[in-house]
């Protein structure tokens, strides 16, 4: 089914929410532009996640290497414990990946989709108008049916720092490092910090995370943020517990960060991760009526529909769940609205997600607390890797399998997994949340051993006769 070829469509931004729309407009027959002042991608793939998760696979390698000494195999004359990094070229390939990414999508979305993209920031400027104040200079007005908002986010600076891009750092300064730092202290310890903070402490820095809660990953699995804090522990990481930065002072050398309690930890830099902020200002919005929350989010229903018909908002602007992932299914939901085709809204208690620290975590539907907060009565049940044949032979036994099931129908509602391919352990839990199956139905699925995925299917398993009801197999 094809929309009306005359709809026009102006997509202002370019990343996942942004481009995945356009790609779902062109499908449809619509005039589509997007107007964005960076490569296709946008944030995600050019400075977020593309280069950071190459940045946890290069700091990975040390593991790697660790590893596979202690298997014995080793390289004639070179102990462990000389690996260095030569972080510049590090940085340079990750930069390259999210690079070569974007080149790609823009191939696909403008030379195979046949999409327009102007280089340059759009703005509302009139009723169905978008102006495009381009990168060269000029500028050109758009008549538009329909807007899509996919200006993403950008991050949160407090008022008591101030990036310079060479001791006090966002994550998207961290690239232009001329070498590794001695001392890198990372303030926040959700998702973000995390994963910088593992990925240094495997090149060899010296790390301290400053953690504002007595547990890192604090809207994580509280047993999957022990594990992580095990790891990092053991890797020679400093966790400062319920510790909040409030000053920074730059002494040219090195940087000092002032915590509520009084005392102050010092190293050669700091990275903040407290935060991403929607994008949403300088956008024209109000003269269409559309105002953004107090936190910059525009608010949008079901559908990304915001409250002036013809505008649409999708991806980290809205400011629900910053993930590419659902960026990406906001921006086609959109459209597919926005041009008359039936349409599923996301199911916010089936969203995947993973911090790609080493171990993984990946989470998806409801925690037990979430399910009994809603009246759903479960049962959880916890496999640790320590006992499965294949994680003993990669040495990856750190972390666990844990599924929620409703007592008595025994359907999934939701499932953790930390290992080190937790994001793609977490998939078949996810289908299950999504399609609603029972730990019945995932028992009865017949696993490869020995694997990784033989452990959810045991812990499927181990459900099938706390949950009541019939465990029968439902074929």
């Amino acid at each position: 089914m094809t929309s009306d070829a005359s709809q026009r469509i102006t997509i202002l931004g370019g990343g996942p929410a942004g481009y995945e729309a356009a790609l779902v407009a062109a499908e449809l027959g619509a005039d589509v532009t997007i107007v964005a002042d960076e490569g296709l991608g946008g944030n995600s793939v050019l400075w977020d996640c593309v280069p950071s998760k190459a940045l946890i696979v290069a700091a990975e390698a040390m593991g790697w290497i660790a590893r596979s000494h202690d298997m014995g195999v080793r390289h004639q004359g070179v102990d462990r414990d000389e690996v260095t990094v030569d972080f510049p070229v590090v940085a340079q390939r990750v930069l390259a990946l999210g690079a070569d990414q974007s080149a790609d999508i823009e191939r696909k979305v403008c030379d195979e989709a046949g999409v327009r993209l102007l280089r340059g920031r759009g703005r509302i400027s009139g009723h169905h108008q978008v102006t495009a104040e381009l990168a060269d200079g000029g500028e050109e007005t758009l008549e538009a049916d329909y807007v899509l908002v996919a200006t993403g986010s950008r991050a949160r600076v407090l008022p008591f720092f101030e990036p310079d891009g060479e001791r006090v750092l966002t994550g998207q300064d961290v690239y232009g490092l001329p070498e590794l730092p001695e001392h890198l202290v990372v303030v926040g310890s959700g998702a973000t910090g995390a994963e910088f903070a593992h990925a240094f402490v495997r090149f060899g820095t010296t790390v301290t995370l400053v953690s504002s809660r007595d547990l890192i990953l604090p809207t994580e699995d509280p047993d999957a943020a022990q594990v992580i804090e095990d790891v990092f522990e053991r890797r020679g990481m400093t966790i400062l517990r319920n510790a909040r930065a409030e000053t920074c002072t730059n002494h040219g050398d090195r940087v000092e960060i002032g915590l509520t309690d009084g005392s102050s930890v010092t190293g050669s830099h700091v990275l903040f991760t407290v935060g991403q902020v929607p994008t949403s200002d300088d956008l024209g919005l109000a003269l269409a009526g559309v105002e953004p929350n107090r936190w910059g989010g525009i608010e949008v229903d079901r559908v990304g529909r915001t409250s002036c018909r013809w505008i649409y908002a999708a991806g980290d602007v809205v400011g629900r769940v910053m993930l590419a992932s659902v960026a990406a299914m906001q921006g086609r939901i959109a459209m597919w609205h926005a041009l008359g085709q039936a349409v599923t809204p996301i199911r916010w208690d089936a969203v995947a997600s993973t911090i790609f620290t080493d171990p993984e975590v990946a989470t998806v539907g409801l925690s037990r607390d979430e399910a009994e907060a809603r009246g759903i009565p479960v049962v959880t049940a916890r496999l640790d890797f320590r006992g499965n044949p294949r994680a003993k032979m990669a040495d990856h036994t750190d972390g666990f399998v844990k599924v929620h099931a409703m007592v008595g129908s025994g359907m999934v509602v939701g499932g953790v997994v930390v290992s080190s391919s937790a994001s793609d352990l977490i998939q078949p839990l996810a289908v299950a949340v999504q399609n609603r199956l029972t730990v019945s139905q995932l028992a009865h699925t017949v696993s490869v051993y020995p694997s990784m995925q033989g452990s959810v299917t045991e812990t499927a398993r181990m459900l099938m006769a706390a949950v009541g009801g019939d465990p029968a197999d439902p074929s």
